[in-house]
């Protein structure tokens, strides 16, 4: 299979099965890379292929620039996975940023007349679900600080400034990008929605994960952890099972 220059540059496949007629795309969180999902994709390989998406300004593309606002994001991210998504039934994970560029690649997706068995949105809002957020605005140790509050990052990171040089810049955009991003009135998948969040998320209440409700067609499930804003940790296990049962059935 011939892959293209953009899907190359955005999708990973750590375990690859490109006969599989199940497929999760996973978009990771702001400050997040592909790899994050490399734990998702070596649990599921028997079950499905995992495709984690790869921002720009991270890892083996920190040279580029990240797009500071959702949309650009989606358009870049869609452009990629176009070609993929042709065959075989797929679902989407997004966790905190990555739940709403799911979202919106998802509304790109069916626009084009595509299907998604089901979008799994974790650890953020709603997209209608708005506060008024200023951290991309902050200085790098205010940034810095939000990622240990959210507990997001390896310590043992934080304290390197020649990694944090690398990294902030992309973590700036896409802080930006999620508190600067709204919504389209009315703005719905056909897709089914499952809402995942940490019953003690700073960033998420429970009525703001309830109100991803409004923003499917299909049926909507919500699903609370114990934890924070980082419950796919400690509760990975459970997360993953959720997923294999969904790919097993495909519904």
């Amino acid at each position: 299979m011939t892959v293209s220059e953009d899907e190359g540059l955005w999708i990973r496949r750590y375990h690859p099965a490109p006969e599989a007629r199940r497929r999760l795309v996973c978009f990771p969180h702001a400050g997040g890379s592909a790899s994050f999902f490399h734990p998702v994709s070596a649990q599921l390989s028997s079950t499905a292929e995992v495709l984690s998406v790869q921002y720009p300004g991270r890892q083996d593309r920190r040279g580029e620039t990240s797009p500071d606002d959702i949309a650009t994001m989606a358009d870049q991210v869609y452009g990629a996975l176009r070609g993929v998504l042709r065959s075989g039934r797929t679902a989407f994970f997004g966790h905190s940023m990555g739940a709403t560029v799911a979202f919106e690649v998802a509304r790109r997706y069916e626009r084009d007349g595509g299907e998604l068995t089901r979008l799994f949105a974790s650890g953020r809002r709603a997209p209608s679900r708005h506060r008024d957020e200023n951290v991309h605005t902050k200085d790098d140790d205010g940034v810095v600080e939000e990622l240990k509050k959210l507990a997001g990052t390896d310590s043992s990171l934080l304290g390197d400034e020649e990694i944090l040089r690398m990294i902030l810049p992309a973590l700036r955009s896409d802080y930006k990008a999620a508190e600067t991003y709204r919504c389209e009135p009315g703005a719905a998948v056909e897709a089914p929605v499952t809402a995942l969040t940490g019953d003690d998320d700073p960033k998420t209440s429970l009525d703001e994960a309830e109100d991803w409700r409004q923003h499917t067609k299909g049926d909507f499930d919500l699903r609370v952890f114990p934890g924070g804003h980082f419950y796919l940790g400690p509760k990975a296990a459970d997360v993953i099972a959720l997923l294999r049962e969904h790919l097993k059935s495909g519904v």
